[in-house]
């Protein structure tokens, strides 16, 4: 995610870090030479064209597509924004959970419980990221786990929650923990269960390929027969609106991209390296042992 202060008119101009120009350049440049094309035909066969259509369809039109862009839009970013509620939640379990465990389990005899419980949290979240960035899920959640225990085939990530639930059954079964202990603790488990299946719904369900399919094809239609019914009017200016017009339709349509899977590693998604750096760090406080420092912007980009 691009973490910078508010840009000066001179950065506004000349920035690419964060800015999604440098995806769309080769199609902005490739209208803007097409546009060049018209123009220079209208102006040698002026016979070719002997009806002007005008700015005023592509007004309506443009209109129209702008609409249904911002649609595309709002619905990419309410995906990108539910995704960092969610990491936002786990943070917040994780603490509770942090908390709860060192006040129910105190004494020397439950520490070992206490530990094994902090670190399947921590081992957890390690796995949740590496599911959602599509790396290796095992061997995240491995080293969290006690000595001896697999990380699970199926889905490691709720193995772990899986032993977790199984650690403290096993602590009410001793007396370390009352039932009504256990039924708390078991529902702030739940709750990181439900956060791992809303960031797999997001993961694994994206905008209907109908939908983006339409836009696109609207949107390249649109900018190629644009230079038609500017070139009348604005002659050798038609390729800088051709251009500003493509950069802006194609500009959106890019970052609504990157905004439908958050979970990714674009510029623009979300900084899940750092939001689980800050779970880890949750984990080791709590056990008392030495916390890594957090994350910060490398080049004004947050991992």
């Amino acid at each position: 995610m691009i973490v910078r202060p508010r840009p000066n008119l001179l950065a506004i101009l000349f920035t690419l870090r964060g800015s999604i120009l440098p995806q769309v350049a080769p199609t902005v440049l490739g209208l803007a030479a097409f546009a060049c094309l018209v123009v220079a035909a209208e102006q040698r066969w002026p016979e070719a064209f002997p009806v002007t259509a005008g700015i005023g369809p592509f007004t309506l039109i443009g209109l129209a597509l702008s609409i249904f862009l911002s649609f595309r839009n709002n619905a990419c970013y309410e995906r990108w924004w539910e995704a960092r509620k969610l990491w936002g939640g786990l943070i917040v379990e994780a603490r509770g959970l942090a908390r709860t465990l060192n006040a129910l389990l105190p004494g020397p005899g439950e520490d070992a419980l206490r530990r094994t419980a902090l670190r399947r949290v921590a081992g957890f979240t390690h796995g949740l990221h590496a599911r959602l960035r599509e790396a290796d899920e095992a061997a995240a959640v491995l080293p969290w786990l006690p000595p001896g225990t697999e990380a699970g085939t199926l889905c490691p990530t709720d193995a772990a929650l899986t032993g977790l639930s199984a650690d403290l059954a096993e602590g009410m079964r001793q007396g370390a923990l009352s039932d009504v202990l256990f039924g708390i603790l078991e529902r702030k488990i739940a709750d990181l269960s439900a956060i791992q299946a809303a960031c797999e719904r997001i993961r694994t369900t994206p905008l209907p390929f109908a939908y983006t399919l339409l836009l696109y094809r609207t949107a390249w239609l649109y900018c190629l027969f644009l230079p038609v019914g500017l070139s009348g009017s604005l002659g050798w200016a038609t390729p800088a609106a051709v251009a500003l017009v493509a950069y802006t339709f194609f500009g959106l349509d890019a970052l609504g991209d990157e905004l439908e899977e958050p979970f990714g590693t674009d510029p623009n998604d979300l900084p899940l390296d750092a939001m689980l750096r800050t779970v880890e760090a949750i984990v080791l406080d709590a056990l008392g042992e030495p916390v890594p420092e957090p994350l910060r912007p490398e080049n004004f980009l947050l991992r």
